[in-house]
């Protein structure tokens, strides 16, 4: 190919891109404004007509569509378009479109279900919940499609979930019993970020989860503290060495049995670490290894929650009982078996003053690591390279879960995985002010475009 056609190529994509970007942002504010928090149990109505909208975005792009759903989970859009080009591979386009609460509005700049435009300290910003986790994944798949239009050189399988922010216990089943429906040679999950503003990535592994309810009882029943205290140990103090017992001095997890394993050499910033985390200036790091390595493939063990009384009106009294929560993210190379059986064993021998422990499970997720490597891989770096404008994209690392993408590394075996997505490190999905980042977005359609043309060169 010479390179004045290269370039009247590249001309006629980035105009198709630029077409098709009012018609994907006024969609995307229309799914924004539908509430639909998959926890809550009053907005089961909103999950619904969130479906339903998503059914009849790609039903106007001449997809079969169904919405479905398995084991009373919570509904599923699954869409299907055929490519003109003979032989051409199937690929599967994933996100999800529900979205975690919005939580105290008070701590919004905007409503939160009101998509609001404004600038940031990196350009400009669309603010709302589910603004990019994971309604823009949903825009994304729908800008490349359309720049395609009826010339797909891919058949297009959509699969938008409904519940991946309550854990996506109905997945498996989903996979189940629609595995015919969804067998793809390429699997494109729009779930996940890129590492930084003009730099995209593919993530390539992320650590799972082990969430474990942990109560501690010392008593029957509460006692005078005054009358007591110094012979009988309260519950708090008691939970409190328990957790304590679970990290060295450096803050490294000290549960024996649980892996960790090296990450790429990949630079991290202070100021740019301490910017996106929050920290407070005096905060020290804990841990040991690289800065990634702990981020990343190391275990985490976090304090989420607590049940015990309040400091406000609590009286001289000892607390007979107290309950943490607490998360263990594990190391890609773990499993969930074998940190869970690791953390109880560990909890068991360091309970102190003979007190009686229960331990509740909560919920898992098993870790994931991708061989990226492969003609679809490929086909992905070189689509991101020319979107991003020449920026080679890094594989990266995610310290979060995202349980369901081994359930399609074990439902597709053959497919190649490939995880993206529109988050950056100031995207603040599940937080306040969720905000997708405008230009990177635009990036990211390109960047979808481009791979689906390069994949039906395969």
């Amino acid at each position: 190919m010479s390179d004045d056609l290269r370039d009247a190529l590249r001309d006629d994509l980035l105009g198709r891109v630029a077409g098709v970007l009012p018609g994907v942002r006024r969609d995307l504010e229309a799914l924004v404004r539908i509430q639909s928090v998959s926890a809550d149990p009053e907005r089961v109505g909103e999950v619904q007509r969130s479906a339903e909208a998503v059914r009849d975005l790609f039903a106007a792009e001449g997809f079969d569509v169904q919405i479905t759903s398995a084991e009373g989970g919570r509904p599923a859009v699954i869409a299907h378009k055929r490519s003109r080009r003979e032989g051409a591979p199937t690929v599967l386009l994933y996100a999800h479109h529900d979205v975690q609460p919005e939580n105290d509005h008070a701590d919004w700049d905007s409503p939160p279900f009101e998509p609001t435009e404004r600038d940031s300290t990196d350009g400009r910003r669309l603010y709302a919940r589910g603004a990019a986790d994971d309604k823009a994944g949903i825009a994304a798949h729908l800008g490349a499609i359309r720049i395609h239009g009826d010339d797909l050189p891919v058949n297009v399988v959509m699969f938008v979930e409904g519940e991946e922010e309550v854990g996506s216990d109905s997945l498996p089943a989903l996979l189940e019993q629609h595995l015919d429906d969804l067998r793809a040679d390429v699997i494109v999950i729009a779930d996940s970020g890129n590492w930084d503003i003009g730099v995209p990535a593919l993530t390539t592994s992320l650590r799972g989860l082990v969430r474990l309810d942990v109560e501690v009882r010392t008593l029957v029943h509460g006692v005078h503290s005054g009358m007591w205290g110094g012979l009988v140990p309260d519950s708090l103090m008691t939970l409190a060495r328990l957790i304590a017992s679970c990290h060295d001095d450096d803050g490294n997890v000290a549960v024996e049995g649980l892996y960790a394993g090296p990450a790429a050499a990949v630079d991290y910033p202070e100021e740019r670490l301490r910017a996106e985390s929050g920290a407070i200036p005096g905060v020290r790091w804990i841990g040991s290894g690289s800065t990634v390595e702990r981020l990343w493939t190391r275990p985490a063990l976090s304090v989420i929650g607590l049940t015990a009384p309040k400091a406000e009106g609590s009286s001289n009294t000892l607390v007979p009982a107290a309950t943490a929560r607490l998360s263990l993210r594990i190391a890609p190379g773990d499993s969930v078996a074998n940190a869970r059986d690791a953390l109880t064993r560990h909890l068991e021998k360091h309970v102190p003053w003979g007190a009686e422990l229960t331990i509740t499970p909560v919920d898992f997720g098993e870790p994931t690591q991708i061989d990226a490597t492969g003609p679809a891989y490929d086909a992905a770096r070189a689509a991101f390279t020319e979107a991003w404008g020449g920026a080679e994209p890094i594989d990266m690392g995610v310290g979060g879960s995202i349980p369901f993408i081994a359930e399609f590394l074990d439902a597709f075996p053959d497919a190649s995985v490939l995880v993206t997505g529109v988050e950056d490190p100031d995207t603040r999905a599940h937080g306040a002010n969720e905000g997708l980042h405008l230009a990177e977005f635009e990036r990211v359609v390109h960047a979808e475009a481009l791979l689906l043309a390069k994949l039906g060169e395969l």
